[in-house]
């Protein structure tokens, strides 16, 4: 069967492998769109650590089910639209004893720390094959990055009389904003992109700061009446964005990181101490974070056809990955049709 892989960085290719074989216990889905996200970018230019080439990329996706082994549950029926958990678990470290299996010290996600399903075809346990109703299979490769913004929200534990910052609004930091607006915060969306923060307020955020033109300090203290913020999400991983989330968030506030940072952070840990500050990792979702996300699409609140930047074939991927990685800010999602 066709699939893209990165060999090497810099080079990508399509090429054919293996069609994967259904055993008892797993479900097998036909492939329509997969997701470029960060890690993927990151893999590409080299950048990765986790990933070992060469690497089928992918794990945002919308998959039809083709067949069903023997032990599945009755509700995954062949023709179903769905999309795919694509996080492991190994069920005894200390983050699965305590149920937070999204954050297992043994994580293997799909693309990353083993292969990815930027293929025609794949093969999972029936338990990560996640159904999305009607929701357009087109759509279902976005459910995985907002899942991942819907966590963030959920470990900041908003609630509606916060105000809260979510910096970076690419398609994480939009499912931030769009969660917590649902929850009746007031969200302030902080990037260095106009474009994202326009469409950061059409699904939820009451005010924009562009940190490329305005004093984020001084709009900050303007929009709280000088308190600072009740929570700051962290969706860009760079230590500018860490430094100013630890700044601006107000005495006894939440800060929650979402974003790797490559190189080591300096803060004035003073404010740890003196805020009281909650400072938390929120790492992949959980099974009621990817509920949560279909249920808001299925509501019709929000259109998301604006999250995709581009649809290409995978002959087309590599062209696509190169126009990201020399523009990255402008590129909220790059969706592969197989």
């Amino acid at each position: 069967m066709k699939a893209v892989q990165i060999v090497a960085p810099n080079e990508m290719r399509v090429t054919e492998i293996e069609k994967p074989v259904l055993g008892a216990g797993e479900v097998l889905v036909k492939i329509k769109y997969v997701g470029f996200c960060g890690s993927d970018l990151n893999t590409y230019l080299g950048r990765n650590p986790m990933v070992k080439l060469p690497v089928v990329p992918g794990h945002e996706v919308g998959a039809v089910i083709e067949a069903v082994g023997e032990g599945v549950p009755e509700n995954l029926t062949p023709g179903m639209t769905v999309t795919l958990n694509p996080y492991t678990n190994c069920g005894h470290c200390s983050s699965c004893r305590n149920g937070r299996y999204n954050a297992c010290k043994d994580n293997e996600t799909l693309g990353v720390q083993r292969q990815g399903v930027m293929c025609e075809y794949a093969v999972l346990p029936w338990n990560k094959i996640i159904p999305t109703g009607d929701i357009p299979v087109k759509e279902c490769a976005l459910i995985e990055p907002m899942s991942v913004g819907f966590h963030a929200v959920s470990r900041a534990q908003v609630m509606d009389n916060d105000i809260v910052m979510v910096i970076g609004c690419g398609m994480v930091g939009l499912g931030a904003v769009i969660r917590a607006s649902r929850r009746g915060a007031t969200v302030v969306a902080c990037d260095i992109d106009d474009e994202k923060l326009e469409l950061a307020k059409k699904v939820g955020a009451a005010y924009s700061i562009n940190s490329m033109m305005e004093d984020v300090h001084a709009r900050v203290q303007e929009i709280t009446n000088g308190f600072g913020l009740d929570v700051v999400i962290e969706a860009v991983g760079s230590p500018v964005t860490y430094v100013t989330a630890v700044n601006e968030v107000g005495f006894t506030g939440r800060v929650v990181c979402i974003g790797y940072a490559k190189t080591e952070i300096s803060f004035q840990t003073k404010l740890f101490v003196q805020k009281e500050l909650d400072i938390r990792g929120s790492r992949n979702a959980t099974p009621e974070d990817f509920r949560a996300v279909i249920n808001c699409v299925k509501s019709g609140d929000y259109d998301i056809k604006p999250f995709i930047s581009k649809v290409v074939k995978p002959e087309e991927a590599e062209a696509a990955m190169k126009e990201w990685a020399q523009n990255p800010g402008k590129v909220f999602r790059i969706i592969v049709e197989l």
